[in-house]
């Protein structure tokens, strides 16, 4: 394990002194271009960012305030939050599909007093209680509606003024300071707030970590700025001087065109995301582009036909909004599923329920620290209790399942929670939903436990096919055959246009469990629906 001897300084990983240090240095060279076109230099970036810092500050926000940004991907967005961080506040991107108790939840839990909102989503945020609230601006020349009591509602000028300057900060802006609190997926229960500093978010993503990144690459920006893989990668490349290129969102048809379009060198992607751009026709143009590197996250079995098809650079990683990548691998993995190996800087273990270190080739829960201090999270915001139950013996864990191979890689394995037991023999539903998607005609695949009329469970996998394409469940089973030992192949199979998924796009196994077996799942027993399925006394296939 190697030893960290210093933290970065705050020049370079605070964001307000890094972006001022970059508009000093290199004011001219571009940070970000936009899908609708146009685009900021580190100059125009520093002086929208203190523009609306001081807006910000006009509403009543100062050091440690949580700021609601409630906006999509877009330059408005990324104004409110950088403005935030610029004099000292913490931002708070939230998911603008949001409504209801969900909202209401992330809003009370944030505490914030201000909100930035999109236009759309305002009447959302204004249905549900707004708990601390007293101020908020819409993303519109007006907000297009009268103040409720208890609130002041502003149009987008008050954070648009430009050559407005900031009030001076009453002491610096130190690497430990919260940035950013970014609210998990809540796939089981209610949204956590994960707390990030500073030097959490630059060294989640530098390419001292991503090391198959550089200084000079143009990032693309599709995921959601509520997601790390938007906020975080947006003021990792301001930090070291890299750029990005903003679209709303992932789009498998345009993808490829964007790339070309905005110049983009580097991506990260979903392992679906992946998956659906495979599964297009092939173009003669396919490998016309200047993408040069490409993570794709899970891997699974993506990584030599995306080279080989698209001639770029793949690799993978694992990460979590609470860790800063702890597994990297190198280029072109030729395993598939695997995560890569532990990155300088991090302490990795496999541990069995009692955090008792597993042999190799043994599955066991991933637990980690890092030789320098605040460069994880350093709390659930708000909840004490779920902290201490992440940090326990002074290692954060993950929940989530690895198996170590006698070369040192680290293969996912499953979240603890989805595991599946199914006569006798434990079963990862990660890696049957990984066999599964090599079927040509499965474009999203989710495998869950359900009752079994025996003992334990039985396997349900829900599919959606690839467009234009229809899925025939006895074919799927017999192309698994080859694939997967006899324990492991789905008795179930359900087809679906798409599977349910949570705002940054990890797949709501519970709702899944949840449902069960609904009358339209395949049972591969009778070759009926399940609804139709006799009731069986002795074993079942």
């Amino acid at each position: 394990m190697s030893v960290t001897s210093a933290a970065p300084s705050a020049e370079t990983c605070v964001l307000r002194y890094a972006l001022e240090r970059h508009a000093a240095t290199r004011g001219n060279d571009v940070y970000a271009v936009f899908e609708e076109g146009g685009g900021w230099t580190f100059a125009e970036t520093l002086a929208r960012v203190r523009a609306t810092a001081a807006g910000l500050q006009r509403l009543g926000v100062g050091r440690g305030d949580a700021v609601l940004v409630v906006m999509p991907n877009g330059a408005f967005g990324l104004r409110a939050m950088f403005g935030a961080n610029y004099i000292g506040a913490v931002s708070v991107p939230v998911n603008p599909a949001y409504r209801g108790a969900i909202l209401e939840h992330v809003v009370a839990d944030s505490g914030a007093t201000v909100a930035v909102v999109h236009p759309d989503c305002l009447d959302r945020l204004l249905e549900v209680s707004t708990a601390a609230l007293t101020r908020i601006v819409v993303a519109a020349p007006e907000p297009g509606r009268e103040a409720p009591d208890g609130l002041a509602l502003y149009g987008e000028a008050v954070l648009l003024e430009e050559g407005r300057e900031p009030e001076p900060l009453d002491a610096p802006i130190a690497p430990w300071d919260t940035q950013s609190i970014i609210f998990t997926s809540g796939t089981t229960g209610r949204s956590k707030g994960v707390l990030s500093s500073y030097l959490h978010c630059y060294t989640a993503m530098n390419p001292d970590t991503w090391t198959c990144t550089r200084a000079d690459d143009r990032h693309l920006l599709h995921m959601p700025i509520f997601h790390i893989g938007g906020a975080f990668i947006a003021s990792m490349a301001l930090c070291v001087g890299a750029s990005i290129a903003v679209v709303e969102r992932f789009r498998t048809d345009d993808f490829w065109p964007v790339v070309r379009r905005l110049e983009v060198t580097c991506v990260f992607l979903l392992g679906a995301m992946a998956t659906f751009l495979l599964k297009q026709p092939p173009r003669e143009d396919d490998r016309d582009h200047p993408l040069r590197a490409v993570m794709i996250v899970p891997l699974g079995q993506a990584g030599p036909p995306f080279r080989e098809r698209f001639g770029v650079d793949v690799y993978t990683l694992f990460n979590m909004t609470e860790i800063s990548t702890p597994l990297i691998s190198g280029a072109n993995p030729g395993k598939p599923n695997i995560c890569g190996r532990p990155r300088d800087g991090v302490e990795v273990r496999l541990v069995d329920a009692n955090d008792i270190p597993v042999a190799d080739g043994m599955p066991g829960e991933l637990i980690i620290r890092s030789d320098a201090p605040w460069t994880m999270t350093h709390g659930y915001h708000g909840r004490p209790e779920a902290t201490a139950a992440a940090w326990r013996n002074g290692w954060f864990h993950t929940g989530d399942m690895f198996v170590r191979d006698t070369d040192g890689d680290y293969q996912f394995v499953d979240r603890l929670k989805d595991a599946i037991r199914r006569r006798g023999e434990n079963i990862s539903s990660y890696e049957v939903e990984v066999e599964i998607l090599a079927h040509p005609d499965v474009r999203e695949a989710a495998v869950v436990a359900v009752p079994s009329d025996v003992t334990e469970d039985e396997v349900l996998a829900v599919l959606a096919p690839v467009e234009g394409r229809s899925i025939d469940p006895a074919a799927v089973i017999a192309f698994l055959e080859s694939r997967l030992p006899g324990f492991m192949i789905p008795r179930y199979i359900r087809i679906v246009d798409a599977l349910p998924k949570t705002p940054t796009a990890k797949v709501e196994k519970h709702v899944l469990r949840a449902a069960g077996l609904t009358p339209d799942c395949w049972d591969r027993g009778t070759g009926r629906d399940a609804s139709r399925r006799p009731k069986i006394e002795g074993s079942s296939p």
